[in-house]
C-alpha cells in the first residue's frame, strides 16, 4: 500500500504542477520549494530512499525530498541546482542538493533540508528572509552528480545471509538513474530481477551462497552494466562493497 500510495501522490503533484513547469532558455524548470524540520539542519536518516545516515550527510547534508521528480523511487540520488527568485535575496549559483526522500510541500518540487535550504539566500540574513517566507519561487536543473568514490554498495541492515539479500545503490555519479538490478544465478544459468523494494533499496530471497554478481539497468536503457566486483559469499548486513564502477 506504501508504494501505491506515493505513486498517487506523485500523480497529485504533477498534476498541481504542470502550470509551473515551463522551462527557460537556459534549461531551468520553474517550479517551488519548501524545508522541514530538522534538530541538526542535516538530512533525515529515515528518507523513503533507504539511504540511512548516508542520506542524512551526504553532499554536507545540502539533501532534498521531491515529489513529481521521485519517479517511482528511481530519482533517488539525482542531483540538481536549485536557485530562489527573490531580487537581492537569493544567491546566483543557489543551493546543490541530491535527493534523499520523498517530499510534499505546497505545490513544490523540492522540500529541503534546512542546511539545502539556507544555500538558497545570497547571505545569512538573506537566508532567514527565505525562512520566514516558508515556500519560495525557484528554478532548478538536473546536474551530474560528483563523487570521489566508485559506486558502493551496501548490504540493508535487514540483511540475513544466505536467506535473504537487501542492497542498497550509493555514490551513483553523473545524471544517471540506477532503474533495475538483477542478480546471477548460476544454478540457472540466468540472471534474475531483484525486486525494488522502496527506494534504491532491492531485495532477493534465498540469493545465491557463493559469491554475487550483479548488475545494473540506467535510465531505462536496454544495456545493462554489470559490476566489476562481486559481493563475497560472506557479504554481512550493513558492509558496504566496492563496485570498480562510476559514471560520468
Amino acid at each position: 500500500m506504501e508504494l501505491h500510495s506515493k505513486d498517487l501522490l506523485s500523480l497529485v503533484c504533477i498534476i498541481l504542477l504542470l502550470p509551473a513547469l515551463c522551462t527557460s532558455q537556459d534549461g531551468f524548470t520553474y517550479s517551488r520549494a519548501t524545508y522541514y524540520g530538522s534538530p541538526d539542519c542535516y538530512g533525515s536518516p529515515k528518507g523513503a530512499c533507504g539511504f540511512g545516515e548516508y542520506g542524512r550527510t551526504v553532499n554536507d547534508g545540502s539533501v532534498t525530498g521531491v515529489c513529481g521528480l521521485w519517479k517511482n523511487g528511481s530519482g533517488c540520488g539525482a542531483c540538481y541546482q536549485v536557485r530562489c527568485k527573490i531580487p537581492d535575496y537569493c544567491d546566483d549559483d543557489g543551493a546543490y542538493v541530491v535527493v534523499t526522500d520523498f517530499g510534499v510541500g505546497d505545490n513544490t518540487d523540492f522540500v529541503m533540508s534546512p542546511r539545502a535550504y539556507s544555500r538558497l539566500g545570497r547571505n545569512p540574513d538573506a537566508s532567514a528572509k527565505l525562512f520566514k517566507c516558508g515556500v519560495v519561487d525557484v528554478e532548478y536543473r538536473r546536474v551530474p552528480c560528483r563523487y570521489s568514490y566508485n559506486i558502493l554498495v551496501k548490504v540493508h541492515e535487514h540483511s540475513r545471509n544466505p536467506h535473504y539479500l537487501a542492497i542498497v545503490v550509493l555514490y551513483v555519479g553523473g545524471t544517471t538513474d540506477i532503474t533495475a538490478v538483477e542478480l546471477w544465478r548460476e544454478d540457472c544459468q540466468e540472471w534474475r530481477p531483484m525486486r525494488r523494494v522502496f527506494g534504491v533499496v532491492f531485495d532477493y530471497e534465498n540469493p545465491p551462497r557463493a559469491q554475487i554478481n550483479l548488475r545494473f539497468q540506467v535510465n531505462g536503457q536496454a544495456d545493462w552494466v554489470p559490476l566489476k566486483r562481486p559481493l563475497p559469499s560472506t557479504w554481512e548486513a550493513g558492509a558496504a562493497y566496492e563496485t570498480d564502477i562510476q559514471f560520468d
